[in-house]
């Protein structure tokens, strides 16, 4: 009984550091929560600050707070910081081959910060995939798509790919393209599509609208109409103006021709 109660004993430094040390890991993991969240709402609150610093610079004081925890939980052990040193120095080479694709992307986050690409709220293309911007961190750009679909991209694939960045100018030109038929007077088919583009408060008078015949189809005329409108109202006016010159076509008696198939059978 003696022997079972000195090993029991024995254990118990063990057992407490423990209990120490789990204490210091949930205590660690909500503080650094806390404070990550602090430094976003006081980075995002303060004017002319991009909103993207304000996650990028949470994400980094999360994760300076959790491995300082971590060096506190093995001090707990008996495990003194300069050793957690020499080990980890020892281990560089190892630790930098197994995990070189995320310090790729920790480097990209870096860059993508430095360099601010594409910003929170803004509707970008990486590399084939769209979506608008909702976090960029340490690691990763978490995109969602227009129908709510959550994407996440690694900050190294972003970085090494073709950015495409919708909305990083306050304008934008709207293209419309219309087929008319050949018996269709082509002047007055550009002047409807001007008239109903002038008529819309969304269009920019500078540059002015422009409206010309782009190509000789198979089957019709092809005019193309370019404007300009803020980007935010570009796929709405976009949507609007179809329909509203393809009315104005029919009311004038304007056609849109599609191509015709024709069968011919040959006499048995």
């Amino acid at each position: 009984m003696e022997d079972m109660i000195a090993g029991a004993e024995g254990y118990l430094p063990v057992i407490v550091s423990a209990a120490k040390a789990l204490v210091v890991l949930i205590v660690g993991w909500i503080v650094a929560g806390a404070l990550g969240a602090a430094v976003r709402r006081r980075v995002n609150s303060t004017p002319h600050i991009d909103p993207t610093l304000g996650n990028f610079l949470s994400s980094v004081v999360k994760w300076a707070i959790l491995a300082m925890v971590l060096v506190a939980v093995l001090g707990l052990f008996g495990i003194e910081a300069t050793s957690i040193v020499a080990v980890l120095g020892a281990a560089t080479l190892a630790i930098g081959l197994a995990l070189q694709g995320t310090l790729s992307d920790l480097a990209a986050g870096v860059m993508l910060i430095v360099f601010r690409p594409y910003k929170l709220g803004q509707f970008v293309d990486i590399g084939g995939t769209s979506g608008t911007v909702k976090d960029l961190n340490l690691f990763t750009t978490e995109l969602v798509t227009p129908d709510n679909v959550q994407i996440i991209v690694p900050n190294g694939q972003s970085w090494g790919s073709i950015i495409t960045n919708y909305s990083a100018h306050d304008t934008r030109r709207v293209d419309l393209v219309f087929g008319i038929d050949y018996g269709d007077s082509a002047d007055k088919a550009m002047g409807i599509i001007l008239d109903a583009a002038r008529a819309d408060d969304r269009v920019h008078a500078d540059p002015e609208p422009w409206a010309r015949v782009t190509n000789l189809g198979d089957s019709s005329v092809d005019l193309t109409a370019r404007l300009w409108c803020d980007a935010g109202d570009y796929w709405d006016l976009k949507f609007a103006l179809t329909k509203t010159i393809k009315e104005a076509f029919d009311a004038q008696g304007i056609s849109i021709p599609y191509p015709h198939t024709v069968e011919i059978k040959k006499a048995s």
